[in-house]
């Protein structure tokens, strides 16, 4: 028998190999099975390329991350239109500019008014504090502020409360078809059922204002209208004091900012405004017994004109079917 080749090696290859350097040995002669880096064939000899790895191969190239004072600006750019979207569509902020809601909320409190809903088809409901556009120049000679451009630009997009807009604050006691009257000292009343307003109106105060200015009334407020008074009954120029005005002293709701929902800072005085339980007792969203009967008249009328007519056409039915 002839020699057989053993698994290692000696400093000799053969006759092939004697009188030059031996070479190294070639890996891919020993096994079968290629490192990640090595050149490897296919099952029919055909050889395959391996990538990466070898010292010639050049690595491949690795995008360079942006400085972050190059990235700063751009996030800076995008907190601006987050907060001027929040400002325009969710949530802005108001500075409460006088004493004409003690004790609910005063002078200098910040609160956060919900503008999200009023997209949705929302209305002011009775009870709620609410901010709206000067209706017609309520705020004749109250002071006007005077922002530097810096509080103009934070106020603008909502970072700061709004200094230069012409907004008030109050609380709506009537909503369209609601009729509403004060006489002598109170208390207000709402379609005829008095209200309970010893948990916000400001202590000391009476619910109705005795005077000739316009503290003793009654009106009837229109749809698309609401009716607005301050918590400090005898310290707040609203509806009551602006009769004379082109709305008779109501508010358009297109002029309505939003719900102030949250009373955001100082933080000893944070907490949330809840409607009062008073405003939903039992029977205060009826309306005039007058204006129901009118609406259940033509009704009514219309259903005994039908029931003759229905009854002649059955019978006339019948006879044909038995022809």
């Amino acid at each position: 028998m002839g020699d057989v080749a053993v698994g290692a090696r000696s400093g000799h290859d053969g006759e092939e190999h004697r009188g030059r350097p031996v070479e190294a040995a070639d890996p891919a002669s020993d096994s079968a099975v290629t490192s990640g880096s090595d050149s490897g064939a296919t099952e029919d000899g055909t050889a395959t390329e391996v990538r990466g790895g070898g010292p010639g191969d050049s690595a491949p190239a690795v995008k360079k991350q942006r400085s972050f004072w190059k990235e700063l600006p751009i996030l800076i750019g995008i907190a601006l239109v987050l907060a001027l979207l929040i400002k325009t569509f969710l949530v802005q902020a108001f500075s409460i500019p006088s004493d004409s809601m003690q004790n609910t909320l005063q002078q200098g409190d910040r609160v956060l008014v919900d503008k999200l809903t009023p997209w949705f088809g929302s209305e002011p409901e009775r009870g709620e504090v609410v901010v709206f556009h000067d209706p017609d120049n309520w705020l004749a000679g109250e002071p006007v502020a005077n922002p530097n451009a810096v509080q103009t630009f934070l106020s603008w997009i909502g970072l700061m409360p709004s200094a230069t807009e012409k907004d008030l604050i109050k609380r709506v006691i009537g909503v369209g078809g609601d009729t509403i009257s004060c006489k002598g000292t109170g208390p207000l009343k709402v379609n005829g059922h008095a209200l309970s307003e010893s948990s916000y109106v400001y202590a000391g105060n009476t619910p109705c204002s005795q005077d000739d200015q316009g503290g003793q009334f009654t009106v009837k407020v229109p749809k698309g209208y609401i009716w607005v008074m301050g918590d400090h009954r005898q310290n707040s120029r609203d509806s009551r004091y602006n009769q004379s005005d082109k709305h008779h002293g109501m508010v358009p709701v297109d002029d309505v900012v939003g719900r102030a929902i949250v009373k955001a800072w100082p933080l000893n005085r944070w907490g949330t405004l809840p409607k009062p339980d008073t405003f939903d007792q039992a029977g205060i969203n009826d309306k005039a017994s007058a204006s129901a009967a009118l609406t259940v008249a033509p009704q009514g009328i219309a259903l005994v004109g039908v029931v003759p007519v229905a009854l002649w056409r059955r019978r006339k039915a019948a006879v044909e079917r038995t022809r």
